[in-house]
């Protein structure tokens, strides 16, 4: 049986157990004093994923139902007033828009037990025929709840088209649950948002080029390096980090050279740890080798599920309690977190976790080693790490890269590879996607794309001059066909990830609502009815709404000495009492954003499950959305040979 047979979940025979074709890659202390190796985790075969006609099928119900839904989010707030938004696409008065979605908010958040159950009969029997939402003469808006139950039946975790991250990394890494997140800490340089997103995203990358058999990873948008250095450093792979700006792949170079120093300085501490239980260990089994092995064999060859059972107490029994004691305070002062993909290599490849009881880290005596003693296990730790196993550093490289760029100039040694790109921008998440397609070498890719207002769209009004070939979007055959254009409003809106947001709290409405009624006063009293120029964060600077007109009127160079402040403030007044309009249209737009996105991710997907030799593909929600909104990552793998 072949490696990729059984890497696709043919049936485990006794001769392909007993020729290592499932054997545990770092085989710990229990397993090597015993003298034999056990199947710590089989590569079981990857999850299911919808196949293409049920994901077109599910494009489709979602194309009927954005073809009305889509102006909502293709209307702009700057001119909400100027162009009578809410007149002409909504049917309905905006207080009673507002208590709808309010309520559906806090069903949401507490929903009673017979909440949304068309949502669930919908998902169930594939219907996608929701009460009427639209009017059929004038698209306008009629019924917000029918709009909102659309609305999440048709966001990405609803629809059942992502691949459960804990269960893709069972099906890569066999039975080693672990779970991502537990008993991490922030990594220094990194705030808890890059930190939560590095930490997650390096856990699958390394599980896929440990499935896969392969250590080179091209990071595509590597910016300031922070994902490609702990690759390197935690996982020991061979990283490349291409940015288009040498300025971040000069900074990501600095940042290399502090993040390698602490990164020593942690490893080394570590190591002093587990450099004492060696020697503890050789101690302890010069004088308990003969008393025990007869009882180790009988309990094995008797009990094989007691396997995990060789009592680490046992080997620390006749320690003094001194000792135990000094090994307690160590591990907690050196903060021990044993990860199996540390770049941490021993000659028995074994960690003191391995060594002590369960209860060893708790607090205890406050007795000391001597200086001699850790000068001993020092010396001992020093002769224990080969010089090859120092910490790698990842290559940072200057390039702009295209959906046709040449990897061979880029990157001398190319050999198979992953792709990977964490909050690529724009249109560089989907060349990704394409790079992986036509690059024999790259044997897998991992996306996770932000910046959807920064895609470009084919079938949006381009200027005749542009000579552009591949687009951003769509990728997919069936959009393509559709000639389906979202809009970069839309795109916009689905970028900011409103999804997340709990409707009606923390929105802008209060500065949405001054740069409408600005939009308005330009328009009238300037003559002015398209201002492509950008106010800026000029909001939060201002004490007023007449304070804020001036200086807005000041950054578009427009003369304000011909507008006196009671006019200013006529216009104020005028349109105070329609803000409501303005908060409930915003709402609108939040509630509508996850379909934008589920478009955007679905076409990727499409598109990759289009292509002869991508043999598996999924979305992921990688992230924890409330720390880092841009959550899924487009996953693919090819054909192994």
């Amino acid at each position: 049986m072949s490696l990729q047979e059984f890497r696709l979940g043919a049936p485990l025979t006794r001769p392909a157990f007993l020729e290592g074709k499932a054997v545990c890659s770092r085989p710990c202390l229990r397993h090597l004093q015993l003298g034999r190796v056990s199947v710590m985790a089989a590569f079981f075969p990857l999850p299911g994923t919808p196949d293409l006609p049920t994901l077109r099928a599910k494009l489709r119900g979602l194309l009927k139902f954005l073809r009305d839904a889509l102006s909502i989010s293709n209307a702009h707030t700057v001119d909400f007033y100027t162009k009578s938004v809410w007149e002409n696409l909504v049917s309905l008065p905006p207080d009673a828009v507002l208590a709808a979605l309010r309520k559906s908010a806090a069903e949401s958040e507490h929903p009673p037990s017979d909440a949304r159950p068309l949502v669930e009969e919908a998902r169930n029997a594939g219907i996608t025929d929701f009460p009427k939402i639209f009017c059929e003469t004038s698209q306008k808006l009629l019924n917000v709840e029918a709009f909102v139950l659309a609305a999440k039946y048709y966001s990405v975790q609803n629809l059942g088209i992502c691949t459960p991250f804990e269960q893709l990394l069972i099906a890569l890494r066999g039975n080693k649950h672990q779970r991502t997140g537990e008993n991490v800490k922030p990594i220094e340089f990194m705030n808890m948002k890059k930190s939560h997103e590095v930490h997650a995203m390096s856990e699958l990358i390394f599980s896929i080029t440990d499935y896969y058999g392969i250590n080179q990873v091209i990071d595509l948008g590597s910016g300031k390096g922070y994902l490609s250095s702990f690759l390197a450093l935690k996982y020991g792979l061979k990283v490349y980090g291409v940015d288009s700006s040498n300025t971040n792949t000069h900074g990501a170079k600095k940042r290399n050279r502090k993040l390698k120093k602490h990164w020593k300085h942690h490893t080394q501490s570590r190591v002093d740890v587990n450099g004492l239980a060696l020697r503890m260990t050789k101690e302890r089994k010069v004088k308990n080798e003969i008393k025990h092995k007869a009882d180790i064999e009988e309990i094995y060859d008797n009990n094989p599920r007691n396997q995990e059972m060789i009592a680490t107490s046992d080997i620390l029994t006749d320690y003094s309690s001194s000792v135990i004691s000094d090994l307690r305070k160590q591990v907690e002062n050196q903060q021990v977190q044993p990860h199996e993909g540390e770049n941490l290599c021993f000659e028995n490849d074994f960690s003191l976790i391995d060594l002590l009881p369960i209860n060893a880290i708790e607090p205890a005596s406050s007795s000391q080693i001597s200086n001699r003693e850790m000068s001993e296990a020092n010396k001992g730790r020093r002769k224990m790490i080969p010089k090859s196993n120092e910490p790698s550093i990842y290559s940072p490289l200057t390039s702009f890269i295209t959906a046709d760029s040449e990897l061979h100039d880029i990157i001398k040694d190319l050999e198979d590879c992953l792709m990977v790109g964490l909050h690529t921008c724009g249109d560089l998440a989907p060349n990704t996607l394409r790079i992986f397609t036509s690059k024999s070498e790259v044997k897998g890719v991992c996306s996770v794309g932000c910046c959807y207002h920064l895609l470009s769209e084919e079938f949006e009004d381009q200027p005749k001059e542009c000579p552009q070939e591949k687009w951003g979007f769509p990728m997919c055959s069936y959009l393509k066909e559709e000639r389906w254009c979202c809009g970069r409003n839309a795109r916009m809106s689905a970028c900011l990830a409103l999804e997340r947001v709990a409707v009606g709290q923390g929105l802008p409405t209060e500065s949405l609502f001054y740069r409408a009624v600005l939009q308005d006063i330009i328009k009238d009293c300037y003559g002015i009815t398209k201002c492509d120029q950008h106010i800026g964060k000029i909001f939060s600077k201002c004490s007023s709404f007449l304070d804020y007109v001036r200086k807005s009127l000041r950054k578009l160079g427009l003369d304000e000495s011909k507008l006196p402040e009671k006019i200013i403030m006529e216009y104020y007044e005028k349109y105070k009492p329609r803000a409501n309009e303005l908060e409930a249209f915003n709402m609108l737009k939040v509630v509508l954003a996850p379909c934008i996105e589920t478009l955007i991710l679905l076409d990727r997907l499409c598109y990759l499950k289009e292509q002869e030799d991508s043999a598996w593909s999924t979305i992921v929600k990688l992230f924890d959305p409330v720390t880092s909104p841009r959550c899924y990552a487009v996953i693919a793998l090819k054909k192994q040979q």
